[in-house]
């Protein structure tokens, strides 16, 4: 709620439960209904079964669903709803190859890579390595927060910036202060 009231434009709401992030159907079934109108709906899934991911659409009226694990097109595509695909910045990855892969996406989310964990790492990766001209609007995520996330956008020029960690007292608790100081960087940046 104090994401929405700060003037964000979209909430995500994750259903991993390995991150200390995580929400459960019921919870985020609150969370929706207290938000006020014109706020997206993100969830946010890491290489969930088919079945898991229609028993959350079956429950949540969810705007946008992003996929943050080994999740082909074809699987993110089957859920007839908009999505976007996380990809890590792993070293000599060809981005613009796959935001060609995921053609059905919305748009691309481009995060750190870190072996062996699907995101939230609140590092930063190095924003040079982004292309310039992809064929997908560009989510950027990783390591953001409030000092750092006018110099990102300037960098990168991105359709949008996803944070978590660099708006958390504590892992999975988020500092009210920070979502109001980063979203006013935000828009300056």
């Amino acid at each position: 709620m104090a994401a929405a009231h700060a003037g964000a434009d979209a909430i995500g709401l994750v259903f991993y439960q390995k991150s200390p992030r995580s929400v459960s159907v019921a919870q985020a079934k609150r969370i929706i209904s207290a938000l006020p109108p014109f706020v997206t709906t993100v969830g946010l899934f890491v290489d969930a079964s088919r079945c898991e991911i229609d028993e959350t659409l079956d429950a949540l009226p969810l705007d946008l669903l992003q996929f943050h694990g080994d999740e082909t097109a074809a699987e993110c595509s089957r859920y007839r709803r908009p999505y976007m695909k996380a990809l890590r910045m792993k070293p000599g990855e060809d981005i613009a190859a796959r935001c060609h892969e995921y053609a059905s996406a919305s748009a691309i989310l481009l995060d750190t890579y870190v072996q062996g964990i699907p995101g939230g790492t609140g590092q930063a990766f190095d924003w040079a390595q982004v292309p310039q001209g992809l064929c997908k609007p560009i989510v950027l995520a990783g390591g953001l927060a409030v000092e750092n996330v006018a110099n990102a956008i300037a960098r990168v020029r991105p359709y949008a910036v996803d944070v978590s960690g660099g708006v958390e007292a504590s892992k999975g608790i988020k500092d009210h202060e920070k979502v109001r100081a980063f979203i006013d960087a935000v828009r300056r940046g």
